[in-house]
């Protein structure tokens, strides 16, 4: 348990480094003279960088100790983070955010592979759901905590704090994880490399590892063409107050924090598809409610606000936020499903080189996603954006077909461990 909290800890620094620079774009867009159109580069140059040491690492990050391995990544992690205080100009900013993404892709591959490695198969989809509340708390904390920390200094400052944060959870994974070598085999120093290629060429070879990095790549893609965007879109589409932006993001945190351990146990015991397909038929419900069918009506109920007790008030800003929660809270039931049968497809000496690659693959799909929405969205003068409802039912139809590419790697994997699902918990074969 305290090495599920730690590596739940691993993951809320490192979500919390990457989803940082969105909400203070603006401001150091401001102080170092860069135009508000090139604040896409730097978010993508974390998604990039992860997605190439996620390559990179895939060559090597099986051939060590998980502990100090993932001590140096966040150590590394924490140089890029405080780096941006440093940045002059958008070159310096994108070096600096390079490093970061460069160590933050390793971590997290490190961190879903050790919880594969300590974690026995019947309880890894409830500590997963543990590991994955750090999305939820950061974006409880994320959002909110980035503006008010910038607020009381720079937008420096929480650079600062976060950097801070990510060389304290390094010192903790040096401290309290276990020696985690069972997977490291003591191979010639001159066959070494030429064995790594070998194994690589072995698992991507396995249909159900090809599957699922198909499936790593679509799910990215698919979200996050919207995710981006959505803030842009509630506030001046609907007229959603900006001060109560960090509201919104902090309901739907806490909403999937409450709810992602009951979706881990529910994976543990019904299994990964229908979990998947529950929340990805609920997102389609919710995306085509939010975006496409309704979206004059809840610009309409947001315009008629009213005053109670001294407060502005709209129903239509509890309309967007419930929105907003449900839509929270189907992508982490298809998130949560995605990542248990993820950490069951590669064997245990090839996890982190798994995980590495499932890294590389998912930056690949988020920066395709992220550049994808832009070119199909229009922005009106007021700031309202133009064709949401078209990368709305782009993201619809792709990810409708990830519970699908689930089933078939669960079928693979279930058959290769001897496992038989009904409404019980899984029964594992005995040998």
């Amino acid at each position: 348990r305290r090495v599920i909290f730690l590596l739940a800890g691993v993951q809320l620094v490192n979500i919390l480094d990457f989803m940082m620079p969105s909400p203070l774009g603006p401001r150091f867009a401001a102080d170092l003279g860069i135009e508000t159109a090139s604040l896409g580069v730097v978010v993508a140059s974390y998604t990039l960088a992860a997605g190439v040491a996620g390559l990179l690492g895939a060559f090597f990050l099986d051939r060590f100790d998980r502990r100090p391995a993932l001590a140096l990544s966040l150590f590394g992690l924490a140089i890029g983070t405080g780096g941006a205080v440093f940045a002059r100009d958008l070159p310096t900013l994108v070096l600096a955010r390079v490093v970061a993404g460069a160590f933050g892709g390793p971590a997290t591959a490190l961190a879903m592979a050790i919880v594969a490695d300590v974690v026995p198969t019947k309880r890894r989809g409830r500590a997963l759901g543990t590991v994955m509340m750090a999305f939820s708390i950061a974006s409880v904390l994320g959002v909110p905590m980035g503006l008010v920390l910038a607020d009381w200094g720079s937008w420096h400052t929480p650079f600062v704090v976060t950097a801070l944060l990510c060389a304290l959870a390094a010192v903790g994974a040096r401290l309290f994880l276990p020696p985690l070598r069972s997977h490291v085999t003591n191979t010639p120093t001159d066959h070494a490399w030429r064995d790594v290629i070998d194994s690589i060429r072995a698992l991507v070879a396995e249909p159900a590892v090809r599957l699922s990095y198909g499936m790593a790549l679509v799910s990215a893609f698919g979200a996050f063409m919207l995710i981006p965007n959505i803030a842009s879109f509630v506030q001046n589409n609907f007229g959603y107050p900006e001060s109560m932006l960090s509201l919104l993001y902090g309901a739907g945190g806490l909403a999937s924090l409450l709810v992602l351990r009951p979706l881990g146990r529910l994976v543990d015991r019904v299994g990964s598809f229908p979990v998947s397909l529950g929340g990805t038929v609920g997102y389609a419900i919710v995306c085509a409610v939010f975006f496409v069918l309704l979206p004059p009506w809840i610009h309409a109920l947001c315009a008629v606000q009213d005053q109670v007790m001294g407060v502005t008030f709209s129903w239509g800003w509890l309309v967007v936020a419930l929105l907003f929660v449900l839509f929270m809270l189907t992508s982490n039931a298809r998130n949560v499903s995605f990542g248990t049968l993820s950490s069951r497809v590669p064997p245990p000496a090839l996890r982190a080189r798994y995980q590495s690659l499932s890294s590389m693959v998912q930056h690949v799909g988020l920066a395709a996603g992220g550049l994808t929405g832009p070119l199909l969205l229009t922005s009106e003068p007021d700031g309202s954006l133009v064709g949401v409802e078209r990368i709305a039912i782009l993201s619809i139809v792709v990810l409708l077909t990830i519970p699908w590419l689930l089933r078939l790697v669960e079928q693979r994997v279930d058959a290769r461990d001897g496992v038989t699902r009904g409404l019980a918990a899984p029964v594992r074969a005995s040998a």
